[in-house]
């Protein structure tokens, strides 16, 4: 997983919790990079569900939301960061379509090592259907960046999610609609 999306995670607890708490997630033994990230580098994700189970036992919130919580934030930080992603989408429809096979490959372009989800988008009366796939636990995390997107176009669109296949969290289906 690239480094880029630990350190927006470390910002964002920083920020939220303050850095006690910050520096206790960069003490988990566990972490095989020694709680060094840079944004360009890659690491594994295991590190950063570590740091979110961390995170859930010291605020007492579920691992569920915070995923979710970081997904709003980390959408709002990508736009700020890459806005030619954003180009040409008007809506949440426009941009959650086009995640496959424009971002993600824009994505491939600046980090080729990336190992992205897959994401499949059909039109689904009367909304979209999204399918995630991923080799990392993280559906929550994906419906927290839909729910980003849904705020960052100013929608009104809602989500509903279920989990598919061995309830791992590494499939998911969301209907956005």
């Amino acid at each position: 997983m690239k480094g880029l999306v630990f350190t927006e995670f470390l910002e964002m607890v920083e920020s939220a919790h303050g850095m006690d708490t910050t520096d206790e997630l960069l003490e988990i033994p566990t972490l095989e990079s020694g709680g060094v990230y840079t944004s360009v580098g890659t690491y594994d994700a295991t590190e950063l569900v570590s740091m979110f189970a961390c995170l859930a036992e010291i605020t007492g919130s579920p691992v569920d939301e915070l995923l979710t919580g970081f997904g709003k934030h980390l959408f709002v930080r990508f736009h700020s960061m890459f806005p030619q992603m954003f180009e040409g989408k008007s809506n949440v429809a426009e941009f959650l379509e086009s995640i496959h096979d424009h971002i993600h490959v824009e994505v491939r372009k600046l980090y080729p090592e990336a190992d992205l989800p897959h994401f499949t988008c059909k039109k689904h009366h009367p909304g979209l259907l999204l399918e995630y796939i991923s080799n990392r636990p993280l559906a929550m995390f994906a419906l927290g960046l839909i729910h980003g997107c849904i705020a960052h176009f100013g929608g009104t669109e809602t989500v509903s999610f279920k989990l598919l296949g061995p309830k791992d969290y590494t499939r998911a289906e969301f209907l956005v609609k």
